[in-house]
């Protein structure tokens, strides 16, 4: 068993499973204490490095591409503090920090684990029932439908259409954006007829426009992957595209693209509801005029 045991969390290492705990130290972010333990098998690894620095180190831990729904979902825009393949180390920890590493590299020299892609999931997710509120609603996911529950402070186009519920088997992925806490965030469900959406995020029934706390609106990425890891994995999908330069995003496969007669039905059917919201005076002028521009877009 190789072991470090530092106040940012513990790696324990016992030959085929690293299992990565996080510390209870008030310095350790929200999302993680949340996300809870995570049991990380070999086969699930690429690479893991110790960066020493003068003050503290960090240990890193890299995953094979497709391994793991929470890095796919989060694209990589997780905040470093917040990455739970990463633990800060403290100087006169150093020596240990090396040690495990070695044995985690040593392991992945001795099984030939590959570092290509992966084409399933090595890894469950967090479990459900989830659910998180967030600056614009409540999201809940019990492994076959998600709901949002819109707050006060919603838009009133969301508010006027109710919660919403979209069943898992309609999804055709999860978009996730953090808040920065400079710039808003979201997390918007694609369906086959949402695919072709313009709407912006605050304005969009299956999207959650993320500007709040930044802490709490993190954790919106619980439910983006434990929906994520319920969904076809990424290689049965028609190529990757790079988002950002640092993780692969899926073109959306033909068989997830609505026709144009479709996608046309869709857009029309949503300005006959923006006209009704409108003649029943819940949208104002302007925000009828906004929205409508917004759906025409699509076109």
């Amino acid at each position: 068993m190789a072991e470090i045991i530092q106040r940012d969390g513990t790696w324990a290492f016992d030959g085929t499973t690293v299992r990565i705990t996080p510390g209870l130290h008030r310095s350790v972010p929200l999302f993680r204490q949340t996300y809870g333990e995570i049991a990380v098998p070999l086969e699930a690894i690429s690479g893991v490095a110790f960066e020493p620095e003068r003050k503290r180190g960090r240990l890193r831990m890299r995953l094979r591409e497709g391994a793991d729904p929470l890095l796919y979902a989060t694209g990589g825009r997780l905040p470093d503090p917040a990455d739970p393949y990463r633990l800060t180390v403290e100087v006169d920890r150093a020596g240990v920090a090396e040690y495990v590493a070695e044995e985690i590299r040593r392991s992945l020299l001795l099984d030939q684990i590959p570092k290509e892609p992966t084409k399933t999931y090595l890894l469950p997710g967090p479990p459900v029932p989830v659910s998180v509120r967030s600056s614009d609603g409540t999201v809940s996911f019990d492994g076959n439908r998600v709901r949002i529950d819109w707050a006060d402070t919603s838009d009133r186009v969301k508010r006027a259409t109710g919660p919403r519920i979209i069943n898992v088997g309609d999804l055709v992925q999860v978009e996730w954006l953090p808040n920065s806490g400079y710039e808003d965030g979201f997390m918007r469900f694609v369906t086959r007829e949402t695919s072709f959406s313009k709407l912006p995020p605050e304005k969009d029934p299956y999207a959650l426009d993320l500007w709040g706390s930044t802490r709490r609106d993190l954790l919106t990425a619980l439910v983006a992957t434990a929906v994520t890891a319920r969904l076809p994995h990424p290689s049965t999908r028609e190529g990757l595209e790079y988002d950002d330069g640092r993780a692969a995003r899926p073109r959306l496969a033909a068989s997830a693209v609505p026709p144009a007669a479709d996608h046309h039905d869709v857009l029309l059917r949503r300005l006959r509801e923006l006209g009704e919201l409108h003649r029943e005076g819940v949208l104002t002028d302007e925000e009828f005029t906004m929205t409508k521009a917004a759906v025409l877009r699509g076109f």
